[in-house]
């Protein structure tokens, strides 16, 4: 027997048992306070067309999709990010609607890369978009429903980072960035690789005024006080609005009582290249990639036909539950399985833990029903 009939391929796993519990528990809990902020449950499907995730949207590299085709000959894409399949059903659907767009989505993506590092190729991500809502109220609405998620589940420690693109953005323009200098050095930053960066900017011959503020941008962190440095640094428009509308988001963050989870982080950018205003991630202890991505996305629904700002954040529920178990965050699981067990031969005995079974079923507790000699 071959032993690819048995093991799965690399990057993806079976999950069953307890673990499989713990993971519908978890879910279960993000999904308790989603429900209570007013997002609708929506599904797409498992494989768009390659156009959904294209390069002009901004999306994941085609080198690292998984691509097929149909009978048609139309290249088709498993999922890696939900992001573009709302901004698709938000514009084909709501199409002329005014009011915000509250989405809530689960499900599994697939993202086919083979640098892993203990990575899963596929992930369940839980998630939620506001479209068409381009306030400030929006970026705390949405923060404040991740931390609150997160602590619904049992996590305490934890942190989010938040960034700003345009503050980066407007700084290269600042310093006479072309797009292809400020795309590789937005890379780098993301990547936390100041080395690669320093380097970069001395071949570009960026000015040293400029190359020195970059550099401390890219590695600029911590409470209101560095918000502050921040504006110092910089005289172009872009960037000064950029750090205001983060100490707006603080000032509402404040009112939801949540701003002891916040810190800044103006070097933390994102892959992505449809974000374009306030970016986020959740950090937390045993794991070493964020729980929670999110940020404001306000040109994606324009590549749909659809004139709409957007802000949405995704949980990797995989992510999230090592967490838990690494901090030894106990889960409040289903009551454990009845066992009855009944004497083929005999009628009378099938028929009495048979009709114990069904009515302890009907007070909604589980209960296996074996044969004594199975």
């Amino acid at each position: 027997m071959s032993k690819k009939l048995l093991h799965t391929p690399e990057g993806v796993r079976d999950i069953y048992g307890k673990e499989y519990a713990r993971k519908l528990q978890v879910e279960q809990k993000l999904h308790e306070v989603i429900r209570t902020y007013g997002y609708e449950d929506i599904q797409t499907p498992t494989f768009e067309f390659f156009d959904v995730f294209s390069k002009e949207i901004g999306t994941t590299p085609s080198k690292e999709l998984y691509k097929f085709f149909d009978k048609e000959g139309n290249t088709l894409v498993l999922r890696p990010d939900f992001t573009p399949s709302m901004a698709r059903c938000a514009a084909k659907y709501f199409m002329e609607d005014k009011a915000p767009i509250r989405f809530s989505y689960m499900g599994n993506t697939f993202t086919n890369t083979s640098n892993l590092q203990g990575k899963l190729k596929e992930v369940t991500q839980m998630g939620v978009e506001l479209i068409d809502d381009a306030s400030v109220e929006a970026d705390a609405e949405l923060i404040s429903l991740v931390i609150e998620a997160l602590k619904n589940t049992g996590l305490k420690r934890f942190q989010i980072s938040i960034g700003q693109v345009e503050y980066f953005k407007g700084l290269c323009e600042e310093a006479g960035l072309d797009e292809e200098t400020e795309y590789d050095l937005r890379a780098c930053i993301s990547g936390k690789n100041f080395f690669a960066a320093q380097e970069l900017l001395d071949e570009r011959n960026v000015s040293d005024d400029y190359k020195e503020v970059l550099l401390k941008v890219a590695d600029m962190f911590g409470n209101m006080t560095s918000l502050a440095e921040a504006k110092e640094l910089v005289h172009n428009k872009r960037s000064l609005a950029a750090i205001e509308r983060l100490e707006q988001l603080y000032e509402v963050l404040k009112l939801y009582g949540v701003d002891e989870y916040i810190s800044f982080d103006l070097g933390m950018l994102n892959k992505y290249n449809y974000y374009t205003g306030v970016i986020f991630k959740a950090y937390t202890y045993g794991v070493g990639d964020a729980v929670v991505k999110g940020g404001r996305y306000d040109n994606l629904l324009h590549q749909f036909g659809k004139e709409a700002p957007a802000i949405g954040f995704m949980i990797t529920i995989d992510e999230l539950i090592e967490a838990l178990d690494r901090q030894r965050v106990e889960l409040e699981l289903p009551a454990t399985k009845q066992k009855l067990f009944y004497n083929p031969t005999d009628k009378a005995d099938f028929q009495a833990k048979l009709s114990q079974a069904r009515e302890l079923r009907a007070q909604g507790q589980a209960v296996e029903l074996i044969r004594e000699d199975a």
